[in-house]
């Protein structure tokens, strides 16, 4: 399984776009979860994922997005810079103007 073009593309957009199904879109709005601060997973989430994954698949997915947020915090924290392998092809932002209620 892997990420499409267009999923990249509208990944700013992952709640109401079609290029995402339910079962990604859940694990996306755990990664938005995961990466605030503080993190907040609700129980209506954990739930809405244990529909979906088994009890070992939830934790070695949560453990995942543990470890990318901490490479990305340390990688922060190190001076860490992009290199350009992307050459600007993508670099999704967080579309921050849904954020305001």
């Amino acid at each position: 399984m892997g990420i499409s073009e267009r999923q990249l593309a509208e990944i700013v957009r992952y709640k109401s776009s079609d290029a995402f199904d339910t079962t990604e879109r859940l694990v996306l709005d755990l990664a938005v979860a995961m990466s605030s601060t503080p993190a907040d997973v609700s129980e209506e989430l954990r739930e809405g994922l244990l529909a979906h994954f088994s009890k070992s698949e939830f934790m070695e997915l949560v453990s995942m997005i543990a470890w990318e947020n901490h490479r990305a915090r340390a990688n922060r924290a190190l001076g860490v810079r992009e290199v350009g392998f992307s050459d600007g092809a993508f670099c999704a932002l967080p579309d921050h103007a849904n954020d305001r209620g």
